[in-house]
């Protein structure tokens, strides 16, 4: 079951929980979207599983499946870093995750990320069939599947720019940092490939090697924290 920050620990809650996305504010925060996850089910038997390249190879041989294209653990490893950062702590950054079969997911900030990959799993299986996940104790939502497409969740006339290492163009990731504004960042959770969407304004580079996804994710928080005075 999922659980709230402060069901466990005493993990500090944000400072100030973030209104609902279709508000279309201009507050001040860095929103995410995770494009082409890999968060698939399949039925093994009775129940159902998270299809991954290591649990399902005699699947995928079956059906004719590249085992590159479901890797849902680079999903996790990305929430992971997302979640923990001070960043999400300050109440400044929400997060979508949009999957290869065009399921769009938001999650609440104050959502602790399973840190177990199998734990994970289970999660998402559970979601992607009940369409959302409710805190421990009591009616928030946690998870819900939302409606396509994200463009019509993100705050109007906001910057989307979208991370790639084939971008021409390569920058610190602080130099993209808006002072007092809304801005989208999207990153590819896939193992290969480039992600093509239609609502951002530009490619970028933030660094001159390629990066892993969760990398990705850390260097860019890290550089919001940075520019906003996050310690």
């Amino acid at each position: 079951m999922a659980t709230s920050r402060n069901d466990h620990d005493g993990n500090p809650k944000p400072a100030k929980i973030l209104k609902t996305l279709h508000e279309k504010d201009d507050k001040k925060r860095l929103i995410v979207v995770l494009e082409r996850a890999s968060l698939e089910t399949v039925k093994v038997g009775k129940k159902f599983e998270l299809m991954n390249c290591d649990h399902h190879k005699g699947l995928m041989k079956k059906f004719k499946k590249d085992p590159a294209n479901y890797r849902p653990d680079i999903a996790h490893q990305c929430l992971l870093m997302l979640f923990d950062s001070p960043l999400n702590r300050a109440g400044l950054l929400q997060v979508f995750v949009h999957t290869e079969n065009n399921v769009l997911i938001q999650i609440s900030p104050q959502t602790r990320i399973p840190r177990t990959f199998d734990r994970f799993c289970g999660l998402m299986v559970q979601l992607l069939h009940k369409l959302s996940i409710h805190a421990a104790d009591g009616p928030q939502k946690l998870l819900k599947v939302v409606k396509n497409p994200v463009s019509q969740h993100l705050p109007t006339g906001c910057k989307k720019i979208c991370t790639s290492f084939q971008s021409e163009r390569c920058v610190n990731a602080r130099e993209i940092v808006p002072d007092d504004k809304p801005i989208v960042i999207v990153i590819g959770a896939m193992a290969h490939g480039k992600v093509s969407v239609d609502y951002t304004e530009e490619d970028v580079a933030i660094s001159n090697y390629p990066l892993s996804a969760a990398l990705t994710c850390a260097k860019i928080c890290s550089a919001f924290e940075e520019v906003w005075g996050i310690l």
